[in-house]
Order: structure tokens, then C-alpha cells, then sequence
């Protein structure tokens, strides 16, 4: 292994390898539901999908992400682990950071008389994987014949625990139905080469499979200074009470551990894994951690493990399950989308956020986008104000790097990148390359500039749901004052008396570098008039923290009352005959074009037509001016939100 002058220091003085004599084994078979609404069933197997399936059975718990992919892969798989808040930096000029994609710690082999069980040979007799919805756990069906005749039976489950962020657990029982044979489990965790790993001091292996043993492992990858520990906890039991031996091989780049036994027909064999995962990002010395966290898991087991699980789970759809009479495929749909928003989210850190793939794979480098605040807070305001909270504070947490941003485009306030990562800097790629293979210059982190308004938007609901005045004013109040700020120096008066914001792109992403966006100036007004009413809260409410906030950000009545104007002012194309707001200006003398006349397809417009020629036409990439009226309910008169809709929608 790679022994770095910096490789952490663990004390094992206090107990931390001090592993328990025995654990108790079997997870119960009620942890299953049997609602079908309440399950995800993939039947089959199909390498073709395998990629996607993998994403849509991923587990989670908004801590700790892991793909549902087969134990054993696939030529297709995509295994992966994930931790919010750790990305990688890479050096490579250009290149923006990345959430890292770490070691999958679900890896496992079986081996029948030396012989690889393998999905690809051989006949499948039964195959499915199954998503509980209602207890956040992933199971995995198999009944298998190999090639010699044998037939053998696989029941898997893993979750990521919600009661216990730093808990992974995976059980695997294979039955041998017709046969008896040597059978050996082989549990692996491969590092990748850009990783480095460190030993753990003093470490042994237990060589009998039926005692816990742990696998300990830190990693730390080039250009991040953070530390990630894996402890991982095998044993294997068997119905019969035999047991084999442990094997353990050991290098800089994997850890394999074997665990063998005889099984005669009809024995089952239960291998059970804890996994704990702690990183330098929370605790100064994640080693001891993980292992220490083991260590009180040990005695209780996994059942007592993943009954805390299903129980937090329980308490959660609670408050957030929606119930659907008449169509299962729309219930079962709704709790999918609930599922991954509820594993997506940490309300017990205030300095992560959920990224576009959430914790589900490494899509959009795990950057956050306007999305968060906009489609996805609102659901934990009404159904868990805990995490709704800790995403907000990230935003807060990333303020002074929203101000810088400000400072360098020449404008004052807070300019909230378009894609954010650990810091709160701006991460959009400077360039792409498209599915064509052409070079584009990528515009959003200068132009899409509407996610200022949009997180104080997000901030201002949420205070309204749930009346969280320690939040808003300690927190919330100067993200509002900042991008009101932002907004009343990034537009310009002009000759028509009228406030213009000029050079953005809307939500609507075909169309760049436009002209007085609709969504973007009806949003910034509505940020202007909630910085000045914001200033005049905390003065009546909370009058030392204005005055702490105006003295420090130097706010004046004068400027104030210029946001109110300013929000008065601003231009929007508003036809009093028809209703209807003009995207930007412009749009209107667009290229009409039927989308119908492109059906059937299967790739977004862009691909089809290609950047230049899309931005021609009057295709919308997504809802822009819809969504203003929806977010701006209120402010629209219901003419208006009716015309807009059944305008835009055909388009």
C-alpha cells in the first residue's frame, strides 16, 4: 500500500478494533413489502438497460449514494459510491470539479466448485430486482442454473441506512437447491488508480468466516484534502451451523475478502456486511470513526440495523406519502419520485446540496443547478422543514463565494453560480462537446443568471410554510438583501424609461444570449420588491440584526427605495389584448415549428435540429414563461395564466 507522510493517525488504545464474538444474522423477511405500489420490479435481465436501471435503483440516504447495480456486474455496469460535498478537483486545465466517484463496497462473487456464478452463462431461471419504496431497500431475486445442471437460489438485499447516515448494509443468502459443492463468497472493494490508500496499523484478519471480521480502508484522491474511511464488516453463516475458512488478499489498488464453506442441498448460507463510512469532512479522524461505529453495531446486528432503518423510513412517508385512488402506475410513480428526493436530501448538513443526479450517479459532475430550489425544495418545506433547511444553508454557507462572483462580472451584490459544487464557485464548463462532436462555447455561468431569484425565492417560501425566524434572519434576510443588490446593478435604465436586463438566458436553454427574458426580469422584480420588504422586517422585527446587516453591507434607505423603482420599472412585452408575455424580445418573429412533425423521437430538439438552427426557431427547451406564472400565481391575473400556458405548452 501507499504510505504517505500524511496518511492519518488512528488510536486503537480505546477499543477501536475490539470486534464483537458473534452477530445476530438474519434479516427478517417482513422488512418486504408486498403492496405493489410501493415497489419498483425490474423482471429479467437486459444488458442493453443495464446502465439505466442501475440509476433508477439506486439507494441513498443524502449522505451516501450507491448505484443498483448487479453484485457481481455486468459487461455494462457502472458501479459506483457516493458522498455529498466530495469532489474531486482536477488539474487538467478547463476541467471543473467533480463529484468523486468512489470504490463500490457492494461487490460480490460467487463461486460454485471453483466456477464463477454468472448472470451471462448459463441458464436464468428467475431474475428481478425489486425497490421498496416504503422501506428504502433494494432486493435482488436470482434462481440460476449454471452450465453443469446446478441450480442455485439468491435472495440480496442492501440499503443506506436513513436512521444512521454512515451505515451501509448488504445480507446475500444463497440456497444450493440441487447440489452439494464447495461455495465461495468473494466480497471486493477496487480502488481506483488515481487513489491513494492507506494501511490500517495493527490491523488483523479473522480467518473464521462465521466471527466478524472488518476490512479497514482510507482513500484520499489527488487534489482533494479529504480523507474517506471504509470499514467493512463480513460473515458468513450457514443453516447447518458449518462453516469454511477466510481468505484475505491485500494491495494498494483492491481488498478481496473470501469466505468458503460446504454446502449440501438445501443449505442456505447467509453472508451479512456492514459498512461504515466516515470522512475528514465531518470528523477530524474518520478511521476511528468507522471503525468505533462498527464496533456499536456489531452486538445488535443487522436486523436491529435495518428494523432503525424501516422505522425512520415509516416516519418520513408519514408527512410526505400522497395517496392515489384508481392508478397504481401514477401512485407507484409519485412514491418513485418521493423515494429519491427523500434519499437525496441531508438535514443533518447544512453544507451539501443535492445535485442534478442527486447521489444516483456521476451525470452533471454532481453540480447543483436552479433545480433544487425550484422543483425540489418545495417538497421537503412541506413534508420535512429539517432538510429544506440544511439545503438552504448551503446557499448561505456559499454566500461570500456568490459575492466574489458578483465582484468579478462588475456587479455588486450576490451572482449565484449556475453550477455549484463544495465552494459555492462557479463550476460551468467554460466549453462542450455536443453529441454533433462540435466544440460549444457553454454561456450559462455568465447568462443564466435567474438562480439569484430563484434562491431567494426558495428562501422567502420557505420562511412563509413554516415561520423559521432564526433561519430567516440570521441566514435567509442577507441572501434576499445580496441578490436584490445583485439585480438592481446587473440591468440599466434606458431611454424608454423602463429597466432592461440584457445578454441572459432564460429556463428556456435553446435560446442564449437574449434580450429583457420574461421568467428572469418578472423574477427579478419580485427579488427587488422582497429585498426592500425584507429590510423593513428585520427593522420593525429583529432591529439588531438591521442594524448589524446595514452597517456591514453598508445598505442605505436611498438604495432601498431605488429597488422598489427599479422593480417598477422593469420591461416586460405584456399584451393587454391577448395576455401574453413575449419570451424575450424577439421571440415572437422566431421560426415557427411543429413539433409533431418530429414524431416519433427519442432525443431532445437540440440533438435533431443542432444549437444554431434551434436557437432559430420558437422551440421551448422547458417551461419559462409558465413557470413565472406559476411561481407568480398571484401577481398574474388569471387570464394571463391561462393564454401563456396554452401558448407555450404546444411549443
Amino acid at each position: 500500500m501507499n504510505h504517505s507522510a500524511s496518511q492519518p493517525q488512528v488510536d486503537t488504545r480505546h477499543g477501536a478494533l475490539a470486534y464483537a464474538e458473534a452477530v445476530p444474522s438474519i434479516l427478517p423477511a417482513l422488512f418486504r413489502d408486498s403492496d405493489p405500489t410501493w415497489l419498483l420490479v425490474e423482471e429479467g435481465f437486459t444488458l442493453a438497460r443495464e446502465h439505466e436501471v442501475e440509476s433508477l435503483f439506486a439507494i441513498a440516504n443524502g449522505y451516501v449514494g450507491n448505484r443498483g447495480c448487479l453484485a457481481e456486474g455486468s459487461a455494462l455496469s457502472a458501479p459506483a459510491t457516493f458522498i455529498a460535498g466530495v469532489f474531486e478537483h482536477p488539474q487538467t486545465p478547463g476541467a471543473v470539479p467533480q463529484l468523486i466517484t468512489l470504490p463500490d463496497w457492494a461487490g460480490v462473487r460467487i463461486w460454485i466448485s471453483d466456477e464463477p456464478l454468472s448472470i451471462e452463462r448459463g441458464q436464468v431461471l428467475e431474475h428481478r430486482r425489486v425497490l421498496d419504496l416504503r422501506r428504502g431497500m433494494l432486493w435482488r431475486e436470482w434462481r440460476h442454473r449454471d452450465p453443469h445442471g446446478r441450480i442455485t437460489r439468491i435472495v440480496a438485499c442492501r440499503l443506506a441506512s436513513l436512521s444512521d447516515r454512515h451505515l451501509l448494509l448488504h445480507s446475500v443468502t444463497l440456497t444450493a437447491e440441487n447440489y452439494s459443492s464447495v461455495v465461495r463468497f468473494e466480497s471486493s472493494i477496487d480502488i481506483d488508480s488515481g487513489s491513494m490508500t492507506f494501511p490500517m496499523p495493527d490491523w488483523k484478519p479473522r480467518r473464521s468466516p462465521e466471527r466478524p471480521n472488518v476490512l479497514p480502508l482510507v482513500l484520499r484522491t489527488p487534489g482533494v484534502e479529504v480523507n474517506i474511511a471504509f470499514g467493512v464488516m463480513g460473515q458468513l453463516v450457514a443453516s447447518t451451523g458449518t462453516v469454511g475458512e477466510r481468505e484475505i488478499d491485500a494491495d494498494e489498488r483492491r481488498i478481496v475478502e473470501r469466505c468458503e464453506m460446504n454446502a449440501e442441498i438445501g443449505t442456505e448460507c447467509h453472508l451479512h456486511r456492514l459498512i461504515s463510512i466516515f470522512t475528514s469532512r465531518e470528523k477530524p479522524r474518520p478511521f476511528e470513526d468507522a471503525l468505533s461505529h462498527l464496533n456499536r453495531l456489531l452486538p445488535r446486528g443487522i436486523a436491529d440495523a435495518a428494523s432503525s432503518h424501516v422505522s425512520e423510513w415509516q416516519s418520513r412517508w408519514q408527512t410526505a406519502d400522497i395517496e392515489v385512488v384508481g392508478d397504481d402506475s401514477l401512485q407507484r410513480a409519485l412514491r418513485f419520485a418521493e423515494y429519491h428526493l427523500i434519499s437525496a436530501a441531508n438535514p443533518e448538513d447544512g453544507r451539501v446540496s443535492i445535485g442534478a443526479r442527486a447521489l444516483t450517479g456521476s451525470a452533471y459532475k454532481g453540480h447543483v443547478f436552479w433545480d433544487t430550489e425550484i422543483y425540489m425544495l418545495p417538497f421537503f418545506t412541506f413534508t420535512h422543514p429539517p432538510s429544506a433547511r440544511a439545503l438552504l444553508e448551503y446557499r448561505y454557507h456559499t454566500l461570500d463565494a456568490a459575492r466574489a462572483k458578483a465582484r468579478a462580472a462588475g456587479f455588486r451584490g450576490a451572482m449565484y453560480p449556475w453550477e455549484s459544487a463544495d465552494t459555492g464557485e462557479e463550476t460551468t464548463p467554460k466549453a462542450i462537446i455536443t453529441p454533433g462532436g462540435e466544440v460549444m462555447r457553454v454561456l450559462n455561468g455568465e447568462m443564466e443568471v435567474h438562480i439569484s431569484a430563484d434562491i431567494a425565492y426558495g428562501i422567502w417560501q420557505y420562511w412563509n410554510v413554516t415561520g423559521d425566524e432564526e433561519f430567516f434572519s440570521q441566514c435567509g434576510a442577507e441572501i434576499i438583501l445580496e441578490t436584490a443588490r445583485f439585480w438592481a446593478s446587473r440591468g440599466t435604465m434606458e431611454s424608454d424609461g423602463r429597466y432592461h436586463i440584457r445578454h441572459v438566458i432564460g429556463p428556456d436553454e435553446y435560446h442564449e444570449d437574449v434580450d429583457d427574458n420574461a421568467y428572469t426580469n418578472l423574477m427579478a422584480a419580485w427579488n427587488l420588491r422582497r429585498g426592500a420588504e425584507t429590510a423593513s422586517l428585520l427593522q420593525s422585527r429583529w432591529a439588531g440584526r438591521w442594524r448589524e446587516l446595514a452597517d456591514r453591507l453598508q445598505i442605505t434607505e436611498e438604495e432601498l427605495k431605488t429597488w422598489s423603482k427599479l422593480a417598477d420599472s422593469m420591461f416586460t412585452t405584456f399584451d393587454q389584448q391577448t395576455f401574453l408575455f413575449e419570451q424575450f424580445q424577439g421571440y415572437f418573429a422566431k421560426e415557427p415549428a411543429n413539433l409533431k412533425s418530429y414524431e416519433p423521437r427519442s432525443v431532445a430538439m437540440d440533438v435533431i435540429l443542432g444549437h444554431e438552427r434551434i436557437q432559430r426557431t420558437n422551440i421551448v427547451k422547458q417551461a419559462d414563461v409558465v413557470m413565472a406564472a406559476y411561481l407568480l400565481w398571484d401577481e398574474m391575473v388569471p387570464e394571463a395564466r391561462g393564454a401563456n400556458f396554452r401558448y407555450y405548452e404546444s411549443r
